[in-house]
């Protein structure tokens, strides 16, 4: 059976609320919109353009590429599991769904298209006139924009993962290795110490030695809150279908899950001169390799069927 991609199932939808007589959702809208390279200044690219849907809506470079191919400051983090979070961005510079929606709209680097010109454009389209007085009762405003693709977003929830089919009581759902690295994630390994909670983030910001002021000098939230102690300090990621999103880290650095691992076994061996390295991570964590290998599968084990099973 052939599957459909998320703009094409969006567009189904729609036709068939058309047909049907219902109207379009505020999701639904969004989900057109987030795929709708009208957006973008020189029509060139969308916002999933750099949030793949088959890659946990994360990119698969290090750096993404915004109109005229410019690359963009920081790794494009995935976006789902968004809903509820208290910041948005590495740096938490987005307080809501909303306001993260909009930047990279407007950021000249990622689709560099001014939210007044975004209005005019819908507005002069027959098609999205009539979407924007279904679902808002109005022709598209900055706000409704931002209201609907923040709409998608928080659609894209997910929860059904090997890992929720074992804390459900199936033992068979995780294989042997990634129940091991459970027990390494939540023990030796210390993970859950920054990823805990139901989406594996804590919502706080941390610095893991990625900060030298010299071959690593993005500063992060400091760009936002000009506080010396922020310096090289960054959102932590929620790990739900983090096998998806590769590279990894602010700046894409990593590559591969053991990469990140690696890292984490022994910072000081990846970069010896990262400032304000949280010191929780001091000292090496010497995982053996079969170790390694086990939190690797349970990291595995997080991701959801629906990247799985993509077409």
């Amino acid at each position: 059976m052939t599957k459909l991609l998320p703009g094409m199932l969006c567009l189904c939808i729609l036709l068939a609320g058309f047909r049907s007589g219902d109207p379009p959702t505020k999701a639904q809208l969004g989900e057109q919109l987030f795929f709708e390279t009208l957006l973008s200044k020189n029509n060139s690219i969308s916002c999933a353009s750099c949030h793949q849907p088959q890659h946990g809506f994360a990119d698969t470079a290090a750096l993404s590429l915004g109109i005229h191919r410019t690359p963009t400051k920081r790794n494009t983090p995935g976006i789902t599991n968004l809903s509820g979070r208290p910041s948005y961005f590495w740096d938490g510079r987005a307080a809501t769904l909303e306001a993260q929606a909009l930047q990279p709209i407007i950021n000249p680097d990622e689709m560099g298209l001014p939210i007044e010109e975004a209005v005019q454009r819908l507005n002069a389209s027959q098609r999205y006139r009539q979407l924007f007085q279904q679902v808002f009762n109005s022709p598209a405003t900055a706000t409704n924009i931002t209201q609907a693709l923040a709409a998608y977003e928080k659609t894209l929830e997910t929860a059904n993962s090997p890992y929720d089919r074992f804390i459900a009581g199936d033992d068979n759902a995780l294989t042997e290795p990634a129940k091991r690295g459970r027990i390494l994630f939540i023990g030796k390994a210390n993970c859950n110490n920054c990823h805990s909670g139901e989406d594996f983030t804590a919502d706080r910001f941390k610095n893991i030695g990625l900060y030298n002021g010299t071959t690593l000098n993005d500063a992060g939230r400091y760009d936002i809150t000009k506080d010396e102690h922020h310096k090289g300090f960054f959102k932590v990621p929620g790990l739900r279908n983090v096998a998806v999103t590769a590279p990894y880290m602010h700046n894409g650095m990593f590559r591969t899950l053991r990469e990140v691992i690696v890292y984490y076994n022994n910072p000081n061996a990846i970069v010896p001169d990262g400032i304000g390295r949280d010191l929780s991570l001091g000292k090496p964590l010497n995982l053996s390799e079969q170790e390694i290998q086990d939190l690797e599968a349970f990291l595995v084990a997080l991701t959801d069927d629906r990247f799985t099973h993509r077409p």
